[in-house]
């Protein structure tokens, strides 16, 4: 069986075509890139302005015809809604020409899922940190449980912030990761961890005002210890109390090396097993696929009017029957 899944949640149009051994056939990303924060509307036109490209392209690579596909999935949430319509409108499409059966599936579940295959974990503790998403999870009763998750906004658009207002380009992440390394003194930010529970939004603020007075390489480099030191300990408190042996990162964030290094050095203590899905944490079509022929293969189907897109579809939403 081959699925073919397209991802259009904020930034990145992602066509992924994977097999029923989970070989990854073709992977095409086409990232919208913004002067400043991401505009819907335009990333939405932006999707469907390279929609069609994108497809021939994850076609063509993968050396396939529409009717080798056996499967069309779709992210159907959570995201930004002009960019989720776009997408569905286009599986939708789809399916209904070449008559293919559809699936809209869960953004934050595709993030977890193929960083369980690439990583070979079976159960591990999840920490998913995305622009918009933060949350500590483990699987227990069929459902990712949330164990812990920010409390206001999430670790990327925390960063991304505090780029436009400090004049870094979008995206801020990896700009502030290269600014950290030349950072030489700690200045102290608001720490704000409850229970397994967190807090950005003083330690943005308050990063803000500092930054009138400090280098942006100092403020660079205590943002990152700040907040990755908070994401360490409410994965580590959660690992503790559920004594799990697997630890995966996963979602754009997870790419920063030195929350890697951090997560890692904890899990090891704990002698528990660390795995980050290397050029896989960004969003992608890839895991769309992959998690369309999991729910597949596990017997779930939907029908065209089950393919409204979900806003606020959250991650402990979903039945992990497979």
């Amino acid at each position: 069986m081959i699925a073919l899944g397209i991802e259009g949640t904020a930034h990145t149009l992602g066509i992924g075509i994977v097999n029923s051994k989970f070989e990854i056939l073709a992977d095409i990303r086409r990232i919208y890139q913004p002067v400043k924060g991401i505009h819907p509307r335009e990333a939405s036109q932006f999707m469907s302005e390279n929609m069609n490209s994108a497809i021939n392209s994850a076609l063509k690579e993968a050396d396939l015809g529409f009717k080798d596909i056996n499967l069309i999935s779709f992210s159907q949430g959570p995201g930004m809604g002009p960019c989720l319509r776009t997408v569905a409108t286009a599986a939708r499409t789809l399916s209904l020409h070449y008559k293919i059966p559809i699936l809209g599936v869960n953004h934050c579940v595709a993030h977890i899922e193929i960083g369980r295959e690439l990583c070979k974990l079976r159960d591990p503790l999840i920490l998913y940190v995305s622009g918009g998403n933060t949350q500590i999870l483990k699987l227990k009763d069929r459902y990712y449980r949330i164990f812990g998750e920010t409390l206001d906004i999430g670790i990327g658009n925390m960063l991304d912030k505090f780029g436009r207002e400090t004049g870094l380009e979008h995206p801020a992440g990896p700009k502030i990761e290269k600014l950290a390394k030349k950072g030489k003194r700690y200045i102290e930010l608001p720490y704000v961890v409850k229970g397994t529970d967190l807090s950005f939004s003083g330690l943005l603020t308050n990063a803000i005002q500092k930054f009138k007075n400090n280098s942006l390489e100092d403020i660079c480099f205590s943002i990152q210890e700040t907040s990755f030191a908070m994401l360490t300990e409410v994965t580590e408190r959660a690992l503790a109390h559920l004594k799990a042996k697997e630890v995966l990162l996963t979602g754009g964030v997870g790419n920063n090396l030195r929350l890697q290094e951090m997560l890692k050095a904890m899990s090891m203590e704990h002698k528990a097993k660390f795995g980050v899905p290397k050029n896989y944490c960004n969003d992608n079509g890839v895991m769309i696929a992959l998690l369309g022929l999991l729910m597949h293969e596990s017997g779930i189907r939907q029908d065209i009017n089950e393919t409204e897109v979900k806003q606020r579809f959250r991650t402990d939403e979903v039945e992990i029957k497979w």
